[in-house]
């Protein structure tokens, strides 16, 4: 074992867990008054498409990452595909996502958190509340990979149970005909589009649980397995959870807490208190998923060079990547105490289409790179950076195909970005130049540091 060598510690139910943790969170407590402002009574509807958008965009992830078994997710398969520079690109979009979309359930614990504590929104207790709350869980995760799987697995089945309760009890109590009719809007193809692409949000995710394969034990089988049934149980419940909203509040829309709401016109204040219960486990386990998961972004990308060296550092005890993690936690942070909730949210829905987009798109650079390899073998490609890939043990049926739509729903809800979003998407991307640029040079350099 070197100063570098992670542990490989995630079995086949944690990696279930983390992924489980890496969607939901945020989305299903708040989303479903945004929706039901956007659609009305379409609402439910939503959330059916966006599973079927996003279900593509996920079968791509899986054949792809049944392919690796490294540190990085969507910067590994990137780098893979195409190259050093997309894959420093994708690196930092997809760090962007991860860090907007943790600010953002962070925010939301706040939110919740008020229901019990009123004062829990003014600024200066806001920003205790979430240095408490990231900093424990960074030192949860400081001490070690297994510590951290831990955390996230328990908080993954706390944060089913009071979803499971409230699509149920709501679920019988629509069934006995109580409730209001949800009303009808008037809706068009921007309506459908600017509630689409927060779903991508809601949805989204996953691809923050491949990040740290290199310490799952078997990832090639197990990542799609953990997908496939993360988007199963999160259809299901995101669903049920806008009917029971849409039946229970005669006007969804105007409601910020709207699952706590609903829970409280159901089962009174007991009900509300419990749900915004649920939706504190909910968030705290999102951000366990995510300190555990996103750390592993800046360590990949250090390791094979991408980054300076310090980011790939190991701790000597806990064999954490210590250096990244502390980054991570103080950037979250900062973005947390000085953005909204709808702020971040919208910003990590569109960064991370960028990332949809381009691992789409190395699904079909690695079945074609296959059969070049089948027609010539491997002469003539050993030594070429980018070219090295493993057979697939998951192939999505028609994936080319399949690829290709995913890639067109992700240009598509693209074009819904704001002037606001596409500057700060543009800024990091201006500094993934740079960082390529610093990258270039070094190793251009006499005695420069040769990546993986």
């Amino acid at each position: 074992m070197t100063d570098r060598t992670l542990i490989r510690a995630l079995g086949r139910w944690s990696l279930v867990a983390l992924v489980i943790n890496s969607v939901i969170g945020s989305s299903v407590f708040g989303l479903p008054s945004v929706i039901a402002g956007k659609l009305g009574a379409l609402a439910p509807l939503a959330w059916l498409i966006a599973a079927l958008i996003i279900g593509i965009i996920l079968g791509c992830f899986a054949e792809v990452a049944s392919r690796f078994g490294e540190a990085g997710g969507p910067y590994l398969y990137a780098r893979t595909a195409y190259g050093p520079f997309a894959g420093i690109q994708m690196g930092w979009l997809a760090y962007l996502t991860r860090i907007t979309a943790t600010a953002t359930n962070a925010n939301l614990f706040v939110i919740y958190l008020a229901e019990f504590w009123p004062q829990a929104t003014s600024s200066f207790y806001a920003r205790v509340l979430l240095a408490l709350l990231i900093g424990g869980l960074a030192t949860v995760n400081y001490r070690g990979v297994s510590a951290g799987g831990r955390v996230s697995s328990v908080f993954a089945a706390a944060k089913l149970v009071p979803l499971g309760l409230f699509v149920l009890v709501g679920a019988g109590w629509v069934l006995l005909g109580h409730g209001v009719t949800p009303a009808r809007v008037t809706t068009g193809a921007a309506s459908w589009m600017d509630a689409l692409l927060p779903l991508m949000f809601a949805f989204g995710g996953f691809e923050a649980a491949l990040l740290p394969l290199a310490e799952a034990k078997d990832p090639r089988r197990d990542a799609p397995f953990a997908l496939f049934v993360t988007l199963g149980i999160c259809a299901l419940v995101y669903t049920l959870a806008q009917v029971v909203v849409l039946s229970a509040l005669p006007a969804p829309a105007s409601v910020p807490r709207p699952l706590a709401a609903a829970a409280g016109a159901i089962g009174g204040p007991a009900g509300a208190g419990l749900m915004a219960l649920g939706a504190l486990i909910s968030v705290w386990g999102y951000l366990a998923g995510a300190t555990l998961n996103v750390p592993r972004l800046t360590y990949a990308m250090a390791e094979r060079g991408d980054l300076p060296a310090v980011f790939a550092s190991v701790h000597p005890k806990y064999r954490t990547p210590h250096i990244s993690l502390i980054c991570y936690a103080v950037l979250v942070w900062l973005l947390a105490a000085s953005g909204s909730f709808l702020q971040n949210l919208t910003l990590s829905a569109v960064s991370r289409l960028f990332t949809y987009g381009l691992v789409c798109g190395a699904l079909i650079v690695f079945r074609r790179r296959e059969g070049r390899e089948g027609r010539e073998g491997r002469e003539g490609r050993e030594g070429r950076e980018g070219e090295e890939v493993s057979p697939a043990l998951f192939r999505l049926p028609a994936g080319e195909a399949l690829a290709f739509a995913g890639i067109l729903f992700a240009l598509l809800l693209a074009t819904r970005m704001t002037g606001r979003e596409g500057v700060i998407v543009g800024m990091t991307m201006l500094l993934g130049l740079g960082n390529w640029w610093w990258r270039w040079n070094r190793s251009a350099r006499p005695g420069g540091r040769a990546s993986r």
